[in-house]
Parts: structure tokens; sequence; C-alpha cells
């Protein structure tokens, strides 16, 4: 998504924009070198929600605030995780998974990225509000939990919507419930957990624009306005559509400030209540 971006925006801007990639620490390294970037608008972080919101309460120190270090320059959009189950698993609805559990205690498991991914979270959660006792079981990256729910030795994860998509079209996974407050217009017909008994409910991986704190605000404008053109390009619609991504239903800078602000929030309420060990 971000080479996309950059890409495209050299349309609307008169320099290039190039991506660096800075992995590690679960966004953290990233995260850090742009919180120490000079405030001039020439260093931007493409974000996602482990350094935007949950990295703050995951780790017991890191040297930046997704609040306080960064000046929001655009909410792009979100991608809705998916709650799926290994065919062998006889419910077709969540309520059905949730009897299911009932009757089978301390039986199933669901199988996540990683501690502290979306797809461990969205676990968490929906025990705290279902009652139920499903068992977190961490993988190293999506690739081998996928494998292990394909191969029958997990029976279900919280996924993303494009991981899951074509094993869902195949009948190799059934979708249950998708995990936002919208169903996705990736897989319009499953109906979201939140509609199926659960309100409230709301897990996604979110996507979101940030320069240094203290960019000039002009700076943060003409950014926030080449950005805008650049997501309404009918190659980057058509191309973020087919991957599943769901349009953020407000660009404006303020609109990712407040919604990095709720997430942090949100999110920290959820991994202290659950006593997730901070690495």
């Amino acid at each position: 998504m971000g080479r996309t971006l950059a890409t495209e925006i050299s349309h609307y801007l008169p320099q290039p924009m190039i991506v660096e990639n800075r992995a590690g620490a679960n966004g953290n390294i990233g995260a850090e070198y742009v919180a120490r970037a000079q405030p001039d608008g020439y260093t931007l972080m493409f974000g996602t929600s482990g350094p935007l919101a949950i990295n703050s309460s995951l780790y017991s120190q890191i040297n930046y605030d997704p609040v306080k270090s960064y000046a929001p320059v655009i909410y792009v959009g979100y991608l809705p995780n998916i709650l799926v189950v290994n065919p062998s698993i006889p419910a077709k609805t969540v309520p059905e998974l949730v009897a299911y559990s009932k009757t089978h205690p301390g039986k199933l498991a669901f199988a996540s990225s990683g501690t502290g991914a979306s797809s461990h979270l969205a676990g968490v959660m929906f025990n705290a509000l279902a009652g139920t006792d499903f068992l977190h079981i961490p993988y190293k990256g999506t690739g081998p939990a996928l494998n292990d729910l394909l191969g029958d030795h997990v029976a279900m994860s919280f996924t993303d919507v494009l991981t899951a998509k074509p094993f869902i079209e195949s009948g190799k996974l059934r979708a249950l419930g998708v995990t936002t407050a919208r169903r996705s217009r990736a897989l319009p017909d499953v109906p979201t957990v939140a509609e199926q008994g659960y309100p409230g409910y709301d897990v996604s991986v979110f996507f979101g624009i940030v320069a240094p704190a203290g960019t000039p605000p002009d700076r943060i404008a003409t950014l926030n306005k080449a950005f805008v053109q650049a997501l309404n390009s009918d190659k980057v619609k058509a191309l973020f559509a087919s991957q599943g991504l769901e349009t953020a239903p407000d660009h404006t800078p303020q609109a990712l400030g407040a919604f990095i602000a709720e997430e942090k929030a949100k999110w920290a309420k959820v991994i202290k209540s659950s006593g997730i060990p901070l690495n």
C-alpha cells in the first residue's frame, strides 16, 4: 500500500517519494526513527495499528508515543479481520461456535500471527465479550498460522480478509463473522460478529500516515491534499479494493488523530484486563 501511494503521489507533488523499509520490533524501529526525524514534512511513516495504537501498551518501554510523537497526515483506511474455522468444526455461525465451545470447554484454540497482533487481540476481545475460553496459539507470522489452521492442527483464526478470502471461496475454511462494525466489501455476504449478538465488537488493522510532531501545519495540509488525490485515483481505488481495504470515512488529519487516540485507549484496556505480558 505504501509503495502504491508513493508512486501515485508523484503526480501531485513536485518531488518523488521514496519508500524505505525499517522493519523490526512490530514496527517500533521505524516508528522511533520517524519520531526522531526533522519535523519538516520530508519524513513520514506509513503506520499500522501496532505502532500507532497497540505497542504503547504491549511493550514495557518504547521511545515514542503514538499520540504525542506525531502529527497526523491522513487516515488511509482499514483491513477487516474475519473469524474463520477449519471445516472440521461444525459451527456455521458465531452463536453456534460459542455454543459448541461451551459444550467442549478448553478444547478450541485460535491461531494468530504473534502476540499483540490484531489476530491475537481480536480473540482476546472475543473471549471477553462472549465468555469463551479459546486458547491462544501464537505463530511467527500469518503463513505458519494459516498452514496449521488448514491442516486442522488448530480450530480457528481471526485473520485478515485478504489472507482468508481465497480459502473461504475454495471451501478450505469457513467464514463465520467479519470483525469490523460494517461488513467487508470483499466478502459482503459474511455477517459481522457484532450483528450476530456482540454489538461493539470492532477489530481491524488500520493504516495511517503521520509526520514527526511539530511539522508545520501548511506542510501537513499540502501532504494531506496530495494523498487524498492519490487515494481518489481510479488505479489506487481499484487496487486497494482488490486487497480488501476499506476506505477511511474521513481523510482529514483530525480524523486520524482522533482515531489513534481512541484505538490507543481501547487496546490499553484490553491488554491490561487480559493479563498479556509486556515485552
